[in-house]
């Protein structure tokens, strides 16, 4: 019987917007606005790392990388919800619903990876500046960029695959702004435990882990930074770093909440508000936090548009 009805379904239901009819346009500005700075201040990093030789490092090698992320990141959710907002229904197809799932919870999974790869960065520019460019050459760059991605769609795949096997009997409703984790289990009919355990033993490899390393490497770059003769030295070192832990502390702080709480707690009200933070106004702030600090890119920019 559950086969069949979990056969049977077609399409969900997306309910994100359900009680804010009267706001619909407004929120349809503000996300159309959000996706368009996400596009413009991600591809700006991006095109500026590239074309400036002095940019050509480690450190923007994987902040291009994490500028790629985000673009990708907001275009699997924004352009859905773009079209809920101005449409009469809000249905996402069954084989969509899986692929915005399978795609998003990849993204989020290589952006945990990408974060502590560029602690590791920054930990060896910062405790060991003398073989940075021994340690952190251009192979191994490719290759933590590599396993982060790859590890990200590996890990996904494996939610994904659990998560639409699960029986939905009847109800089709999402309560979110399009197809998660946590809201299709609280959606099924049928016994979501090897889901919350996959969440909680995967998530030790691909965000507790991720995030010791992170706390680990910024132990050693702190003592290392609190060492330093030179006041010069401590505020350089300083502002090369608080981007980075910036990001993070909004990152893991809205995932963790999201994914790795106690069921107890789950609130679709809460959690919406928090997926927002981390899935679409993170990737929008992470250009302007790595920006407004960031003396290396504020050079570059003025040199393009001197050429300009």
């Amino acid at each position: 019987m559950e086969g069949r009805n979990q056969t049977a379904l077609k399409e969900f239901i997306i309910l994100g917007f359900s009680s804010l009819q009267e706001v619909r346009l407004l929120l349809f500005i503000g996300f159309l606005i959000t996706y368009l700075f996400t596009l413009l201040g991600n591809t700006f990093i991006i095109a500026i790392a590239l074309k400036d030789q002095r940019l050509h490092t480690p450190m923007y090698f994987f902040l291009g990388n994490l500028s790629f992320l985000d673009i990708c990141y907001t275009t699997t959710t924004i352009p859905q919800i773009l079209v809920h907002l101005l449409s009469e229904r809000s249905n996402i197809s069954y084989v969509s619903c899986v692929l915005q799932l399978y795609f998003f919870f990849s993204f989020v999974g290589i952006e945990c990876l990408l974060l502590a790869v560029m602690a590791f960065d920054r930990y060896v520019a910062i405790c060991n500046p003398l073989r940075y460019m021994l340690i952190v050459n251009k192979s191994i760059c490719l290759q933590l960029s590599a396993a982060s991605w790859v590890s990200g769609f590996l890990n996904s795949a494996v939610h994904t695959a659990f998560a639409f096997q699960l029986p939905f009997c009847g109800d089709n409703r999402i309560d979110y702004f399009y197809c998660d984790i946590p809201p299709l289990l609280e959606l099924s009919c049928g016994d979501t435990s090897l889901n919350k355990l996959l969440l909680i033993f995967i998530g030790l490899f691909i965000a507790w882990t991720p995030f010791a390393c992170i706390l680990l490497s910024y132990t050693y770059i702190i003592s290392t930074i609190l060492k330093m003769p030179s006041s010069q030295g401590k505020r350089k070192a300083y502002s090369t770093c608080s981007s980075h832990l910036t990001v993070v502390l909004l990152y893991y702080g809205s995932c963790i909440f999201t994914y790795l709480r106690p069921n107890s707690s789950y609130s679709p009200g809460s959690t919406r508000l928090i997926s927002v933070l981390y899935s679409i106004l993170t990737p929008m702030l992470n250009p302007i936090i790595y920006t407004l600090r960031n003396k290396d890119v504020k050079e570059a920019l003025k040199n393009v548009m001197f050429r300009m």
